[in-house]
């Protein structure tokens, strides 16, 4: 499972806290804020999408979703989720387990402006029932940051 790639992810950063791993599901953005006891936007969702046939993550707030337009102005094409079936291999994780880290090497990583709300946010560590706390100044030096895009509406 991705969780464990996560962990060691993490260890060999001398970190191995960083996972936090529940016996509850925090595989939606609602049921993970509610076993954090936050609001659901602290919650960093994980969206694999395809730009020019090369994939991509996009971290933004749990109680977001993609916005079409924004999306196509600043990529210069619509979003195509990644098929199921490919996350695992071009990503490095399955569904239910995407996270921004411990990623395919290449894979950038972009963060949207709606995470600028908060402090710290959790993002998934690699499973249906883990998730990771961290400030958005640290975050960057942990993943394949890209930059900060504006591709997010509310739900």
């Amino acid at each position: 499972m991705s969780v464990e790639k996560v962990k060691e992810f993490f260890a060999k950063r001398g970190e191995p806290e960083r996972v936090i791993e529940f016996a509850e599901s925090t595989a939606t953005s609602e049921e993970a804020a509610q076993v954090l006891n936050c609001e659901v936007g602290r919650i960093a969702k994980t969206i694999s999408v395809f730009v020019d046939k090369k994939p991509i993550l996009i971290l933004l707030s749990g109680d977001m979703k993609l916005d079409n337009k924004k999306f196509k102005s600043r990529f210069n094409c619509r979003p195509h989720m990644i098929p199921v079936d490919e996350v695992e291999n071009l990503i490095g994780h399955a569904v239910g387990g995407v996270c921004p880290f411990a990623v395919n090497e290449g894979v950038p990583i972009y963060f949207d402006e709606s995470l600028k709300r908060f402090e710290f946010v959790y993002p998934a560590a690699g499973s249906s029932n883990s998730v990771a706390k961290f400030t958005l100044d640290e975050l960057p030096r942990y993943i394949n940051f890209a930059d900060w895009v504006d591709v997010a509406k509310l739900k």
